[in-house]
């Protein structure tokens, strides 16, 4: 008792990958612009921090679902930018469906 009620930030753990899968069939992204689409695309509620992004990065390029190569940003400065795989696009599809039917379980729950 007396915790705080989890609020959007902290429910993204289960939901980063997917997240990230969506923010980078939009094209070539790096992690920085990652984060910012995320937040932005959210009307700036849910937040990606390094510390969970960069693992994310990680486990999705060994998953083969993105791949990755070094460029320059917009700042001039050396960024790895991240890019959906066709295995990306499929698992990208197949965790939106499983979000959907979650989300509407849930809704159901709480209508009763």
């Amino acid at each position: 008792m007396g915790k705080r009620p989890p609020d959007a930030s902290t429910l993204l753990q289960g939901t980063l990958d997917l997240l990230i899968l969506h923010a980078v069939r939009r094209g070539p992204l790096h992690g920085y612009a990652i984060a910012q689409t995320i937040h932005l695309l959210s009307d700036q509620v849910l937040k990606v921090e390094e510390g969970s992004l960069y693992p994310a990065l990680y486990r999705l390029e060994l998953a083969r679902a993105i791949k990755a190569r070094w460029g320059v940003s917009a700042n001039n400065r050396r960024a790895k930018y991240y890019e959906i795989t066709p295995r990306g696009l499929k698992a990208l599809a197949a965790q939106h469906n499983s979000w959907g039917r979650l989300g509407a379980a849930v809704d159901r729950v709480l209508a009763r």
